[in-house]
This record gives structure tokens, sequence and C-alpha cells, in this order.
């Protein structure tokens, strides 16, 4: 990194220490190079990607995660060099056809196929994974990721892997050795470490296969009932995915790699394997896996989670990376309701980090994110208006209330009140305004007060009626406190008075400082809204 203010003593000092958890992952690595590896090469990272789908918050949060590992590792190597990877498994078969694609018979054809040797359904690229791998890269390069993509077809077609496919062979009994013990015996009698593509149906197989000469790269399988002697070498043949795994991690010189829960088994037995091959396996985090708002876990084709489009429809950029930050071994649910929350949380933890000691800071996910790519800051470090209450005014204003429309209430709360000098804001209105035209104006409904509640929000009517235009959100919000703390109108507690508030005048069970809102919204505005409550 070339930011000097990250090299510090101090801050050296504190990250050494820190229990965040990029920090923590980092010193894994840092055990094993502390200044750096000894030939001057870069450490590397790696993620991978399957390209049988298109890519999905899945692989935003591995990507932006292991990124976050790599800049406290440079942090505290004092800058050693690093790389990061983006693999992609083209290579694989085509196990089945994907739900959300057109022309779905083209594939259907090609099952069993290398992706990178199927028809691209959709009529752009040489392959449907060329597709696929020129979506993922345009969706890295959309957030601003450093990485090197790789393609497993390129190095297995190049000759690139042939020397590790030959370890394979050599070591082949000690592979099958930690594989075979792992699965059911029906499948021990079909498994192979290899799987030849055919010559005959250019298919992958899933067939037992024999060394025949390993520094040949000859074996001997079952081709659709004849047996051949082929060459594995130069793309004509894969490897399972334990396996496959094991000789990338040797083959690239992996050092880290992070992956989900349900891979675990995975990483025992491909680090296994990657020592069989006489390599190392990677230092590496297991995250939890995304729930729904269900608590059930997240299924591509369930369809029952968020993609990051719905994401960043809703929120920022910034809120969906400090939702991930939080927790990694934690499992999260992934639904729209979270986001509203993880906006204004986003920026409560950025307004702040400049006045927090440098240890505090190095356990702010917001420190993380600004030094990760795609985080470059905005408008400063506070949001004149919190999400929330964009939400409520939003919500006041309807269904159809326009980008327009809220700049002009905010002209009544912001400081030069202009969407060029407060972006970071602009976006927030149209994410508000998406919200509640799809989630809060289907649902809204206000009741009307009772008892009390209707002589309270009277009071509060008659004094904003003697207040200035000009009345600060702290002093209005004290005019409302004096009215719920007023024995006269008999709430049990100030909460009652709140909750009143937001569900008669906003039709919401929570919200925000009404103090804030009513000068967001106006005192006449406001008053309109307890007069509609009242009549």
């Amino acid at each position: 990194m070339t930011d000097e203010a990250l090299r510090t003593p101090t801050l050296l000092e504190a990250a050494q220490v820190s229990k965040a958890w990029p920090f923590e992952e980092a010193r894994k690595l840092l055990k094993r190079y502390p200044d750096g590896k000894p030939d001057g090469s870069p450490v590397l990272f790696e993620t991978g990607y399957g390209p049988s789908g298109l890519p999905h918050i899945g692989t935003f949060q591995e990507v932006l995660r292991t990124t976050l590992v790599r800049r406290a590792y440079e942090t505290l190597s004092g800058g050693a060099p690093t790389r990061l990877v983006a693999f992609s498994d083209d290579m694989d078969g085509l196990r089945k056809v994907p739900d959300n694609i057109e022309n779905k018979g083209l594939l259907a054809a090609y099952l069993g196929h290398p992706l990178t040797r199927i028809p691209d359904p959709f009529g752009k690229y040489e392959s449907f994974a060329h597709h696929n791998n020129a979506m993922l890269r345009e969706f890295l390069d959309q957030f601003g990721f450093d990485y090197e993509f790789v393609s497993a077809s390129d190095r297995y077609n190049s000759g690139q892997f042939d020397d590790a496919l030959r370890g394979v062979l050599r070591n082949w009994q000690a592979i099958m050795d930690i594989m075979l013990p792992t699965l059911r015996e029906e499948r021990r009698q079909t498994y192979s470490p290899v799987l030849p593509v055919s010559p005959k149906t250019h298919q992958v197989l899933q067939v037992p296969v024999e060394v025949v000469d390993a520094e040949a790269g000859i074996v001997r399988f079952d081709d659709h009932g004849e047996m051949v002697e082929s060459c594995i070498l130069g793309g004509n043949a894969k490897l399972q995915w334990k396996v496959d795994w094991a000789m990338r991690w040797v083959a690239l010189g992996v050092d880290y790699e992070m992956c989900g829960k349900d891979l675990t088994d995975s990483v025992r037995e491909s680090g296994k394997i990657a020592r069989a091959l006489g390599g190392r396996p990677p230092e590496g985090m297991i995250y939890e896996l995304f729930l729904d708002e269900n608590g059930e876990k997240i299924s591509k084709s369930k369809g029952n989670g968020l993609t990051i489009d719905q994401w960043l429809t809703y929120g920022s950029e910034e809120s969906l990376g400090f939702y991930l930050f939080r927790d990694p071994k934690s499992a999260k649910s992934l639904h729209v309701g979270i986001i509203p929350r993880a906006v204004d949380e986003y920026w409560q933890f950025r307004e702040k980090l400049p006045t927090q000691p440098v240890e505090q800071q190095l356990g702010n996910p917001v420190w993380h994110l600004l030094r990760a790519n795609g985080y470059h800051g905005g408008d400063g470090d506070k949001l004149p208006v919190t999400y929330g209450l964009l939400l409520n005014l939003v919500g006041v204003l309807g269904a159809k209330a326009t980008r327009e429309q809220v700049w002009s209430y905010l002209g009544n709360y912001v400081e030069n009140a202009d969407p060029a000098a407060h972006p970071q804001l602009d976006k927030l209105v149209t994410n508000a305004l998406a919200y509640n035209r799809d989630f809060v104006a289907p649902t809204l409904v206000r009741r009307k007060p009772e008892g009390n509640e209707a002589l309270a929000l009277a009071a509060l009517d008659e004094e904003l009626a003697a207040t200035s235009d000009d009345a600060t959100a702290e002093e209005l919000q004290n005019l409302v406190y004096a009215i719920g703390k007023d024995p006269h109108y008999d709430f049990e507690a100030l909460r009652d008075w709140f909750k009143c508030l937001y569900e008669t005048l906003l039709g919401s069970p929570q919200g925000p400082r009404m103090g804030s809102f009513i000068a967001l919204y106006g005192i006449a505005n406001t008053r309109k809204l307890i007069a509609e409550a009242l009549g």
C-alpha cells in the first residue's frame, strides 16, 4: 500500500494486538511470512467462483472479506507485496441447467460438457463460461476490486497445470487413501481423482480411472462402453473438486483463501491432499452462511435470498460492505428489512472514526472498508439526515413522492440543500423512494388516536402553532418531550407517547426523533398530519 499513514509505529503496534477479525486473520499469515515471502514474490490471496451461474452477493462478500484481510496483512507486514486472484472453475462440467436463463434447451444438449465448451445461450460470447466470467469481471470492476482473473480452462488447456496433474497421478494412491474413507460405499466404486474428457462425446466423465504412465499423463478408463487409453494433459481432463482445489493451491502457490461453512469438510480433505502433493495448504477462515427472514438457509434454487441488485436498489454499497464486515463467523439474515439499519449504522461508525484513538479505529468497520477497493469516501464523514428519517419523510409524502419533492423538504433541515453538494444523501433519497414504493407504502396504515392520545396530539398542535418556523430540532424535541411527561395526558412512559406519534402520524410502529422529523417536514405540514389524525 502507498499510504504511509498506514505504517506508523503507533498504528502498527495497535494492529498487532487488534481483535478486529481482518487483523486476526492477517496474523495467521504474518506467522508464515513476517516480512512477505523470502523470494520477494507477492503473498497470494485467492477467491473461487463457479461460473455455472451469475455472480451474486456471496461472490461480493468473499472478495470483499478477502480484500480486508489482504489490506490488514499489508499493514502488519509493513507493505509486503500481495496479489488477489479471482479463480473461475470454468473447466467444470455442466451439472444442470440454471433456472434464471433463457434458451434452456441449448444448454440441456450440453450437460456434462466443460462450461467453456458450451455455446453462450445469450449469444454474446465464445461460451457460456466466457459469458459468466465476463459478468464476474464486470461485477468485481463495478466495486473497484484490485484482482487478477484466472480461468481454470486456460490453465488446463495451455498445459500450465500439466506438472500438477502429473503430481496427482504420481500420488494417486495417497489421494485415494484420503478420499475413499469419506465416501459412501457406492461412490467408492466409481470414484476417481481425475475426470477425463471423453474423446467421443467431449463430456467430463465420472468413471473409475487407472493410471498407466504418470509422467506421460496416460490413463485408462471406460468411455461409453469402450476401454480407452488417453492423455489427460493439455485440457483433456479436470480434477474432482477437492483434488482440484488442493492442486490449485499447490500449483498457484495460494497462501490465503476463505470459504463458507458448507465447505468445512472440503477444506480438511483438500488440505491433506495438498500436503500429499508436496505443498502447504493456505491459511483461511470458514465463515457462516446467510439465512432468509425466516431463519432458513438461503438457496439460489429456492430464490429465497437477496440479490446484490436488490440491496443497491434500497441501500448503499457502503452499507452492504458494513453489514458483511461484522461477525463473519455468525449466521446472518439477508433480507430487505435489514437494509435501513445497516445504512444508518454505517454512517454512525463513519462519523465516529475521525475522533477515535487508533486502537478504536482499527476495530471500526469503516476503517477497514475505506481501505478496501471501491470505498474512497464521498461528501464527508457525516450524513446530514439519517436514512431512517428519510424513510419517514418519504412515507408521509406517499408512494408518488419524487426526488425533487424530497429535496424541497430537505431544504428545511440541511444546509446548502443541493443534491450536487450532498451526493451520498442524494443516492439515499433515490434508495428511500424505492424502499417506500415497494415495502412501506403498500402496507402503511395510520391508526386513530385514542382517549388521552387525542388530547396530547391537540396539545402538540397548539404548541406548534405558537412555535417559530425557525425552531431547531432540539427545541422541537423538548416541546414534544414536555407533552409526553405532562401527567395530565396520563402516559405511563415516554415511549407510549412516541409510539402514539409514530402510529398515528407516520403509520409505523417505530420512528425518528420527532423533533428532527418536525424540523424536516415543517411545522405547518406536521400540523396538517395532526389534523388528519384527529379528524
